[in-house]
C-alpha cells in the first residue's frame, strides 16, 4: 500500500518536474519512485531513481548542484509530481542553469557556468567504472585497473610530466594535468574512492 495518493507507473515510478522556487523557471524533468521520494521529503533534497543504474541518485552528489526542496505538489491527475526548488549552481549537467536550454530552431538561451563543468569529472569517473565492471580486452583503462604497478608508474610518469610542462606552453600544462587527473581517477575507482569524498574533503579545506 503506497503512502502518497500517486499513480505510479508500472515500474513504481512517476515523473518529477524540478521548478525554481524563486524564478518559477523548468529546470528539469527526473523519474522517482515511492522510496526515492521519501528520502527527498526526509533529506530535504532532491532524490530521484535512475532507470539507466537502476539505483538512487541524489542530484548534485557529484557536482555539489544541489538542489533544496522547498514544496512538493502533484497535478490534478495525480500521475506527476512538481518539486520546487533552491537550485544551487547549475541544473543541467552541461552546465547551463535549466536542461530546457535548447530552442527547437537550435539556438541555445542561457550560458554556461563554470561549476556545471565539474559534470565531465562525474562522467569520467563513470566512464572508468564501467570499465572496472566489464573489464573490455582492449582498454587501456582496463591495463591500468589489473595491473597496480603500471598504474602507480604512470601516475608517477604524468606527475612529473606536469613539473615539466611549466616551462613549456600553458596548452602542455593543459594536457598533462588532463592525463594526469585520468590516472588519479583510475586510482580512486581501483581503490573503491568515491568521487564524493574527494569533493567533500575539498570543501573541508575551504577557509
Amino acid at each position: 500500500m503506497s503512502d502518497f495518493n500517486l499513480k505510479w507507473d508500472e515500474k513504481g515510478l512517476i515523473p518529477a518536474i524540478v521548478q525554481d522556487y524563486n524564478t518559477k523557471e523548468v529546470l528539469m524533468t527526473a523519474y522517482i519512485n515511492e522510496a526515492s521520494l521519501k528520502k527527498t521529503l526526509e533529506t530535504g533534497r532532491t532524490c530521484f531513481w535512475s532507470r539507466s543504474r537502476q539505483k538512487f541518485w541524489f542530484k548534485g552528489e557529484s557536482s555539489g548542484n544541489i538542489q533544496k526542496v522547498k514544496e512538493v505538489r502533484y497535478d490534478c491527475d495525480a500521475d506527476s509530481i512538481l518539486i520546487l526548488v533552491e537550485q544551487v549552481g547549475a541544473a543541467c549537467h552541461e552546465g547551463y542553469p535549466t536542461c530546457y536550454f535548447r530552442k527547437l530552431d537550435g539556438n541555445i538561451m542561457g550560458e554556461k557556468s563554470f561549476e556545471g563543468g565539474l559534470y565531465v569529472l562525474d562522467e569520467l569517473y563513470k566512464l572508468i567504472e564501467k570499465r572496472k565492471k566489464e573489464l573490455p580486452n582492449d582498454s587501456y583503462t582496463t591495463k591500468l585497473l589489473t595491473d597496480k604497478n603500471l598504474l602507480l608508474k604512470k601516475i608517477g610518469e604524468e606527475s612529473t610530466e606536469v613539473i615539466i610542462s611549466y616551462s613549456e606552453e600553458k596548452n602542455r600544462t593543459v594536457e598533462e594535468a588532463s592525463d594526469l587527473i585520468y590516472h588519479l581517477f583510475v586510482l580512486l575507482v581501483e581503490r573503491d574512492i568515491k568521487l564524493e569524498s574527494v569533493l567533500e574533503e575539498l570543501k573541508k579545506r575551504r577557509k
